[in-house]
């Protein structure tokens, strides 16, 4: 937290091959904060970018200062889960967001949220209200749809979209779910919201919409799927 009882945001902001966008985002969440008037700090994981993203993170860190860009980069690709532990440890904020660095958010929409029903995590969603998807081909609109279907009938969530990418939690809120979570990799956000639910954790939902991404390609591949799927059967069986 910051000085004088202000509230403090961690981003703790997983990459990898993120050069083209990493300049643009961290400029757009630093403006954010800053007309918002709230204390920030951008900690980047990169986990060995073979495409020169650590080295645009160092320059970033050049131009806005070591206080507010934190560099903690891994070796290799161990996990958006263990990423955001990795990052975690790091970080100072009473408040910690979590999202990539696909420009597909709108920060100040989190913080509004947040504020108006005194939430223990923001998420999200493409599917309720005004939110919904843009740029998508027909084939991973119905991946994302069906995934988020199966998982609505079998694990009953109590929120619409457990596959987004960008969450804002109270850190002692994060800190508790990160204790319960076993996933990896994209199944990790989907856990994060089951065990808030099983924890009786506050959860509010902002309608995003989303576009596919600026630069560079999707993560999102059949390893990925069927990870997805396994993961989605575990807890299932878990809970």
């Amino acid at each position: 937290m910051a000085a004088g009882g202000a509230d403090k945001f961690s981003v703790l902001l997983p990459t990898y091959n993120e050069r083209e966008n990493l300049p643009l985002v961290v400029w757009l969440l630093a403006r954010t904060f800053r007309q918002s008037g709230n204390d920030f700090e951008i900690i980047i994981i990169d986990d060995g970018s073979p495409d020169g993203t650590q080295e645009v993170a160092e320059q970033l860190e050049k131009i806005y200062g070591s206080d507010k860009i934190l560099l903690r980069p891994r070796a290799r690709k161990l996990g958006l889960g263990t990423a955001y532990i990795h990052g975690m440890k790091h970080a100072t904020g009473n408040f910690i967001v979590i999202m990539d660095a696909d420009l597909s958010h709108h920060v100040s929409r989190y913080l509004i949220k947040q504020k108006e029903g005194n939430f223990d995590i923001v998420s999200g969603t493409r599917y309720k209200g005004n939110g919904g998807v843009y740029g998508w081909d027909l084939k991973r609109k119905l991946i994302s749809r069906g995934a988020n279907f199966i998982t609505q009938v079998l694990l009953r969530p109590g929120a619409s979209d457990l596959t987004g990418s960008f969450r804002l939690y109270r850190k002692e809120v994060l800190q508790k779910l990160m204790e319960k979570c076993v996933s990896k990799g994209y199944v990790f956000q989907m856990e994060m919201i089951v065990r808030a639910r099983q924890l009786g954790y506050t959860i509010g939902e902002v309608p995003i919409s989303f576009v596919d991404r600026v630069y560079g390609e999707s993560k999102l591949g059949g390893n990925e799927i069927v990870s997805f799927l396994k993961g989605l059967l575990t807890l299932f069986a878990t809970t």
